[in-house]
C-alpha cells in the first residue's frame, strides 16, 4: 500500500516516513519547493512538490494512495505573521482533508498536539477527555492547532475515516530546526541554560511517536483520538537527566515566574518592531505556567503503544545534536 505523508521532511514526519518504509509501505511525501530535505536524503521515497493550500495538487498527490498521514504544521512559539500560521495549520488541514475525501483514501491519521487538550494545571495528567475550549489555548500555535483539530473532526460527519493522534513532546534524532524542546537541549549542551522555570513536559522518543501513528492507522478507531506520550517529568528532572547523560552540571536556579513573564512581554514587543524572534517567547513562558503532563494509557491499551524511558530518548537526542554540529567543540561532553 502507498501512504501519502504531509510534513515528511519535518521532525515527526521524517520519523514517520522511516517507520512506514520499515513496514514495507511505499511512501509519497509532500514537500514544499525549496524546503530543507536533509531528513529524507537517501530514502526510497517519492517526493511530491506542492502546497497545503493547493487542492488540485494535493488530489493528484493522493492518487493511488490508500493512507494519508497529515503531519505537516507550522510549529513556532512566535511568528511576525500569525495569519500565515493559521493558513498553514487550519486552512491547510481543511484543504488536504477535502482532497482526501474526494480521493477515497481508506484511512487518515491527523497529527494534532497535546497542546489542544485540556490540562488541569495542578500536575494531574490530562487525558483525551479532559474538558477544554479555545479560551484555554495559549499563543497562536496552540489556537491554530485547536481550530485545525475541530476542522478534522468535522470531516467525520462527512464520512472521512479519520483518527486523531496527539503527540506530547517528542525528542530524538533529526530535529534539524530544532524544535523548541530540542532548542532547550541544545542550549543546555552549549552551556546557555543557567536557570529554569518550574514547569513540566511529557517526553516521548520521536521514533516511538512515529510508530504510534502507524498503530493508529492499523488499530485505532475511526473518530477517536489518542495521546502519544511517554514519561511526565518536571523541567528540573529533565535537566538532571541531561546532566547524568553528559556530565555537565544541571542548572540550580529556579526563576520566579512573574518577572520572567514581564520580561517576555517586553521582549515580544521589541520583536514586533524588529521582526526578530524573541529570546524569551511569551507563549513559551505562558505555557510554562502549567505542567504539560498527560496520560497516554488509552494509546497503550488500545493501540499497543510502547515507549522507552525518557532518559534513553534524551540520550538519543543528545548524541544526534553532538554528531551533527549543534554543540560547540569547547562544550562537547
Amino acid at each position: 500500500m502507498k501512504a501519502f505523508v504531509t510534513g515528511g521532511s519535518g521532525f515527526i514526519g521524517a520519523a514517520l516516513v522511516r517507520a512506514l518504509l520499515a513496514e514495507g509501505y511505499q511512501v509519497r511525501a509532500l514537500v514544499r519547493p525549496g524546503s530543507d530535505r536533509r531528513n529524507l536524503a537517501g530514502l526510497d521515497v517519492e517526493l511530491w512538490e506542492g502546497d497545503l493550500l493547493d487542492r488540485r495538487s494535493l488530489q493528484r498527490g493522493l492518487d493511488g494512495c490508500g493512507l494519508l498521514f497529515h503531519a505537516a504544521a507550522d510549529y513556532r512559539l512566535w511568528t511576525p505573521d500569525p495569519a500565515a500560521m493559521y493558513a498553514a495549520n487550519v486552512d491547510g488541514t481543511r484543504t488536504i482533508l477535502e482532497a482526501a475525501l474526494e480521493s477515497g483514501v481508506s484511512r487518515v491519521v491527523y497529527t494534532s498536539s497535546v497542546g489542544t487538550l485540556g490540562n488541569p494545571g495542578d500536575g494531574t495528567p490530562g487525558t483525551e477527555e479532559t474538558p477544554v475550549s479555545l479560551s484555554d489555548m495559549v499563543g497562536d500555535y496552540k489556537k491554530s492547532k485547536f481550530l485545525a483539530e475541530r476542522e478534522a473532526e468535522s470531516f467525520l460527519a462527512r464520512g472521512l475515516p479519520l483518527t486523531i493522534v496527539n503527540p506530547s513532546t517528542p525528542v530524538g534524532p533529526r530535529d534539524i530546526k530544532p524544535t523548541p524542546t530540542g532548542k532547550i537541549i541544545v542550549d543546555f549542551l552549549n552551556g546557555r541554560m543557567p536557570a529554569y522555570l518550574d514547569t513540566g513536559l511529557n517526553i516521548i522518543d520521536v521514533d516511538e511517536c512515529a510508530r504510534g501513528h502507524l498503530l493508529a492507522a492499523t488499530r485505532g478507531e475511526v473518530g477517536r483520538k489518542y495521546i502519544l506520550g511517554g514519561e511526565n517529568l518536571t523541567l528540573a528532572h529533565i535537566f538532571q537527566l541531561l546532566a547524568e547523560i553528559t556530565g555537565r552540571p544541571a542548572p540550580k536556579v529556579r526563576l520566579p515566574y512573574l518577572p520572567i513573564l514581564a520580561a517576555a512581554w517586553v521582549n515580544e514587543a521589541l520583536s514586533m518592531v524588529t521582526g526578530r524572534e524573541p529570546l524569551i517567547p511569551l507563549a513559551g513562558v505562558r505555557m510554562a505556567a502549567k505542567k504539560m503532563f498527560f496520560d497516554s494509557s488509552r494509546a497503550e491499551r488500545e493501540l499497543g503503544l510502547e515507549t522507552r524511558p525518557a532518559t534513553e530518548a534524551l540520550r538519543r537526542a543528545v548524541d544526534w545534536f553532538i554528531r551533527n554540529g549543534y554543540v560547540s567543540h569547547e562544550e562537547q561532553p
